[in-house]
């Protein structure tokens, strides 16, 4: 049996639905370099794409190990036969690269490249990124693999005239997967600005009127406190209930809108950058583990998520925590999600009065809502832990 790189029709295919799996313009180039080194098997691979000063944005390698690449540094601005790949129209086959009169900037950490095939990435004129594979591991026509620190070549290429076919085939391809993706990140980015502003608009909306009227109701208690102190005292009262409706609505409007990233994101990575914002943005330490979990349904991780939320709110803004830490792990084919706190705790048989303000009702509802469970664990002076348990699809 054969163990040798994927060929033929087959292998272009895989290759081609690969790329077109991702969205994100990172994995595109990733998924990009491994296909085009798994195919036309070569010891390296790598994709540049270009900044707007005729080096690279972007560099994707692979077949190099992570030691390997610490090692190597950060790529020079001008990178000889490289970076002139993104200004030559062609592709280039070359039998040993070293002796080619652009090679140079290469740190002394890099491995060594003999025969080398690149080819630019094209949408219409513009290019878009060159693609670069280097070693042929197996060379047509007998001739033997490059080995570097062996034998010099004998000057013939070990990537063949097929080889560039099919590599213009895939740049073809990697031209409209990395077009799509680039379109995709700036849609995204769009759409996040209209929701900013959508919710701006609900802000405006919601909490505008009440402001109104608190600014209104303070004037009024500052009139009275010489004159009727007792009416006064009323009107303070009417302040702090209108100040708590206002903050309310702010809560609640900030809550309800979905993330774009869950959507896309899923659950694990969605959650991750928020405990990584609401740590850098508060004094308390604000952790995250997962362990295990698979994406679920879109409406439990959506319950998942608010509930994280509005127990990390608690947590971080009445409970004087030091430290919170957020864990999510599968639980059969579901999830358990926990959030717990150092803070000053509660008890739990007052907080079933005052169990709305905490937002606990809430929660419960959610939880329920996708067939799950809530649990709170707590006790003055020794924190509390909120627990949410969901079912599987």
């Amino acid at each position: 049996m054969s163990h040798g790189p994927p060929s033929g029709l087959a292998a272009v295919s895989t290759a081609l639905l690969a790329m077109s799996r991702h969205l994100e313009v990172r994995d595109v180039l990733k998924t990009i370099v491994a296909s085009a080194r798994e195919l036309l098997d070569a010891q390296y691979a790598a994709l540049g794409v270009p900044d707007d000063h005729g080096g690279f944005a972007q560099f994707v390698v692979d077949g190099v190990s992570d030691g390997q690449w610490k090692a190597i540094g950060p790529l020079p601005r001008q990178h000889g036969v490289l970076a002139a790949m993104l200004r030559e129209d062609g592709p280039q086959r070359l039998a040993d690269v070293r002796k080619d009169p652009r090679f140079g900037g290469w740190p002394s950490a890099h491995p060594d490249l003999i025969d080398f095939l690149g080819l630019p990435i094209r949408d219409g004129d513009e290019v878009i990124g060159a693609l670069f594979l280097a070693n042929k591991l197996r060379p047509a026509g007998g001739h033997p693999p490059r080995t570097p620190g062996g034998p010099e070549p004998d000057g013939v290429c070990g990537f063949t005239q097929d080889d560039e076919d099919v590599l213009g085939i895939l740049a073809q391809h990697a031209a409209i997967a990395l077009t799509n993706a680039r379109l995709y990140e700036r849609s995204r980015e769009l759409t996040i600005a209209e929701e900013r502003s959508r919710l701006a608009h609900e802000l405006h909306d919601a909490v505008s009127q009440k402001l109104f009227s608190l600014r209104l109701t303070a004037q009024a208690a500052a009139r009275l406190v010489d004159r009727d102190p007792s009416r006064a005292k009323g009107e303070l009262q009417q302040v702090a209930a209108l100040a708590a409706e206002a903050a309310e609505e702010l809560r609640a409007a900030v809550v309800e809108l979905r993330p774009a990233a869950l959507d896309e994101d899923g659950l694990v990575a969605t959650l991750r950058t928020q405990v990584q914002v609401l740590d850098r943005a508060h004094s308390a330490r604000v952790t995250f583990t997962a362990r295990g979990v698979r994406a679920l349904p879109a409406t439990q991780e959506e319950a998942v998520l608010r509930v994280a939320q509005e127990a990390l709110h608690n947590a971080l803004r009445h409970a004087e925590a030091d430290h919170v830490d957020v864990t999510l792990e599968r639980r059969g084919n579901g999830a358990v999600l926990r959030v717990a706190d150092d803070g000053k705790g509660f008890d739990p048989g007052i907080i079933r009065r005052a169990g709305r303000h905490l937002g606990l009702v809430s929660m419960r509802d959610r939880a329920s809502g996708v067939g799950g469970g809530l649990t709170v664990e707590s006790e003055p002076g020794k924190g509390a832990a909120i627990e949410m348990e969901v079912p599987g699809g």
